[in-house]
């Protein structure tokens, strides 16, 4: 996979993120994980604290997880786009997570107007 060049990367509004960004977001925060998962691609793959989890199976089962393991509030506070494929989301988080607070970029890259792969980073 080409690595993207995140630092060309233009603000936008979070209201112009593509649709299948902001279904899988509201159905992440929901938790609704049948939702979230129906956004990706058969092949997609996510990024998570150095895991990455691939197909439906292992996206569902980290979704799930990582649900219930910390109780935390997440707002939309920017985003980005490199081109058509490829859109930053940075959510503000807080909770009772190691830390407390974190800003996070949720990393997308689109393809047939689905989630290919999604890397979640500081």
């Amino acid at each position: 996979m080409d690595a993207i060049d995140w630092s060309r990367a233009s603000g936008i509004s979070p209201d112009d993120l593509p649709v299948p960004i902001t279904q899988y977001l509201v159905a992440h925060q929901a938790r609704d994980v049948d939702a979230a998962v129906a956004r990706c691609t058969p092949d997609a793959s996510v990024t998570d604290e150095g895991h990455t989890y691939r197909g439906p199976e292992q996206i569902r089962d980290w979704l799930s997880r990582s649900s219930g393991e910390y109780t935390y509030t997440t707002e939309l506070v920017a985003a980005a786009r490199v081109d058509d494929r490829h859109f930053d989301a940075v959510h503000h988080l807080e909770g009772d997570f190691p830390g407390g607070v974190a800003d996070l970029h949720f990393r997308f890259t689109l393809r047939d107007g689905l989630i290919a792969r999604l890397v979640i980073e500081p």
